[in-house]
């Protein structure tokens, strides 16, 4: 069973987030806070780990995951980023989006999609960015839910032990999440494109 590590939403322990990054350092799969939902995270360049997280979520190869970044500037090194998009991204971030972009040469091709985008975030949550910059690389980011999603609300830690406990290294519990999908953007051209519904206004993109 995974360990169940209780870290504090607003204020973490740097102790503990230190113990989250190195599991994450050494290969491990995690799972963890986000302003949106519980996620499952490994080291964006741990392709072992990210092999794990397709198993974990039983999902197709063909459909790369998202990662997370802790700040624009990280963002910057792995998407690339026009006035338009850097504008857009630096009033809204961090927050509850998703936005699609050109992937630069840094990013492994696992995580690319065919037509060499990704998908990146700055969660709004202390716990998040605090494992992102303990690490020092983006976390690969999808929701601690069963992929086929059969309504089975995961709000809790012990909501995402009881579905994948026996096979991630680490739970961070902070506290009750209600789980709700961030939004989408593509920032690949000029006009922003809405790709999904989700958490957050959209004012700024329409």
């Amino acid at each position: 069973m995974a360990k169940i590590l209780s870290i504090n939403p607003t204020n973490p322990q740097p102790r503990l987030i230190a113990q989250a990054a190195d599991i994450l350092r050494h290969g491990g799969v995690i799972c963890y806070p986000t302003d949106t939902m519980y996620g499952i995270g490994c080291d964006i360049f741990n392709q072992k780990a990210i092999k794990r997280v397709y198993q974990i979520k039983r999902r197709p190869k063909d459909k790369p995951f998202t990662f997370m970044c802790d700040s624009l500037t990280n963002i910057s090194q792995y998407g690339h980023v026009g006035n338009t998009a850097y504008r857009l991204m630096r009033k809204n971030l961090p927050g509850p989006y998703t936005f699609v972009l050109s992937g630069t040469k840094l990013v492994p091709k696992i995580m690319l999609t065919k037509q060499k985008t990704v998908g990146i975030r700055v969660p709004n949550h202390p716990v998040c960015l605090a494992i992102i910059e303990s690490l020092g690389n983006p976390v690969l980011n999808t929701s601690a839910m069963p992929e086929d999603n059969d309504e089975r609300v995961v709000r809790t830690a012990d909501d995402v032990d009881h579905l994948f406990g026996k096979q991630v290294d680490l739970i961070i519990d902070s506290g009750e999440i209600v789980p709700e999908p961030s939004s989408v953007i593509s920032l690949l051209n000029e006009q922003p494109e809405i790709l999904r519904y989700g958490k957050g206004s959209l004012e700024a993109f329409q």
